[in-house]
């Protein structure tokens, strides 16, 4: 398959808002049924960085982070027009497999998800799918990605144990864990702290800080602070659309939408 270069016309608010992407989109659409939920979404996703979707409830950024993935196509009645770009690839081209996509950019949910499995399993579901099945390799596979999310020390005398017997934070970690194992080169996460406690919740962000390091991380929070705390890009969308994007630090000290202002500021949820 051929790479695709387009030249990609952003909304930029912030016009320091130039980075190198990963993932850009250009005029992204998306509909529920007759329900017009995001409208012309042009952003790009620069690698090797944390990248902040942010916005109040119900603004569309669960839709749009399951849009990078197309995730987005397992909601029934949703429909997409326009662009999303993958290294230069369209995901959405009729040629490209959807598991090769999902595959290559991995998701994190909201809720933790275990499968109903050990916590060895759990971790070598993925490799084994993906034709891995030497026990040497599923084993360095296993403690390789727990030793990444910080879980080995946790686990390793228990990795036959059920998954759901993890406490919420340990079960978030192992999700992150087994969406690791299978190499992706983005990661994926919908509000990935907002059922856990504060202590889980930190070590999720330390994670995340880490992972930088080596992947592409897109983060979808309503949590301002935590937005402040974790991201180096900002996307902040409000009524289905980018009112402002950038650099984090300049976006969260000077905001050039009213809208953005009021919203880091608390004025509005």
């Amino acid at each position: 398959m051929s790479i695709l270069r387009t030249a990609v016309q952003t909304r930029i608010v912030n016009e320091d808002y130039v980075p190198e992407a990963k993932i850009w989109t250009e005029n992204l659409n998306v509909y529920y049924g007759r329900k017009h939920v995001l409208y012309d979404i042009n952003i790009r996703i620069p690698p090797r960085r944390i990248t902040v979707i942010m916005g109040p409830s119900g603004c569309g950024k669960s839709t749009l982070l399951k849009s990078l993935n197309r995730m987005i196509e397992v909601v029934e009645e949703a429909k997409v027009i326009g662009k999303v770009y993958f290294n230069g690839i369209d995901i959405y081209d009729r040629g490209v497999s959807e598991t090769w996509i999902r595959k290559r950019i991995g998701m994190v949910f909201q809720k933790p998800n275990p499968l109903p499995m050990s916590i060895y399993d759990n971790v070598a579901y993925g490799p084994r799918i993906h034709g891995i099945k030497k026990k040497r390799d599923l084993d360095e596979i296993v403690r390789r990605e727990l030793e990444e999310v910080g879980l080995w020390e946790e686990v390793k005398d228990r990795l036959k144990d059920p998954a759901v017997k993890l406490s919420g934070g340990q079960q978030q970690r192992l999700c992150i864990a087994r969406t690791l194992a299978i190499e992706p080169e983005v990661l994926l996460l919908d509000e990935p702290t907002s059922s856990l406690d504060p202590v889980s919740a930190c070590r999720i962000e330390k994670l995340l800080k880490r992972l930088k390091n080596k992947y592409t991380v897109v983060v979808v929070t309503h949590d301002v602070h935590q937005a402040k705390r974790i991201a180096d890009y900002v996307v902040f969308l409000f009524l289905g659309r980018v009112r402002e994007m950038g650099l984090a630090s300049e976006l969260f000290n000077n905001p050039k939408d009213e809208i953005t202002r009021k919203f880091i500021m608390g004025e509005m949820s």
